[in-house]
């Protein structure tokens, strides 16, 4: 082969490599997850939140954390929480039994075990894996706060 057909024929190769790999990046691009937000109601509010209450990317749904502001003992509290959590999971799509990770926050660590009576079975036979804290406060008084990632 001359040197001119080489550099044809090696230019022609480039030339195809980069068309080829330009091709595969744009499909990758089409099946990049999104992000979305999910909002109370499904309006979002006027003014800019602090976070969001869900968000979506793909097929991962996390719930910021819930707690409950008004009387009762923790298990009041842990109740209310996880049927708020459940509501969100089923509105986005998802289930309590799709909760990969937990997170528990605890005002004291002195309501751990009255916490575990009523958390016991509420995601299913094969729960989520989960690190529970005691914080040094739960905002809005509440007992217990909860955050979840689950899969749609």
């Amino acid at each position: 082969m001359t040197e001119t057909n080489r550099r044809k024929f090696l230019g022609r190769g480039v030339a195809a490599a980069t068309a080829a790999t330009a091709a595969a990046s744009s499909g990758k691009a089409q099946n990049r997850p999104t992000k979305r937000v999910i909002w109370p109601n499904g309006r979002k509010p006027a003014k800019t939140p602090l976070f969001s209450p869900a968000v979506t990317y793909g097929n991962l749904l996390f719930i910021s954390g819930v707690g409950y502001h008004k009387e009762g003992d923790i298990k009041v509290h842990t109740e209310h929480v996880l049927d708020d959590i459940k509501a969100q999971l089923e509105a986005a799509g998802s289930s309590m039994n799709k909760v990969l990770k937990c997170s528990v926050f605890l005002a004291d660590l002195k309501d751990y075990a009255g916490m575990n009576e009523v958390f016991l079975g509420k995601f299913g036979d094969e729960p989520p894996v989960r690190t529970t804290v005691a914080a040094a406060g739960v905002p809005g008084n509440s007992l217990v706060e909860i955050d979840v990632i689950a899969y749609i």
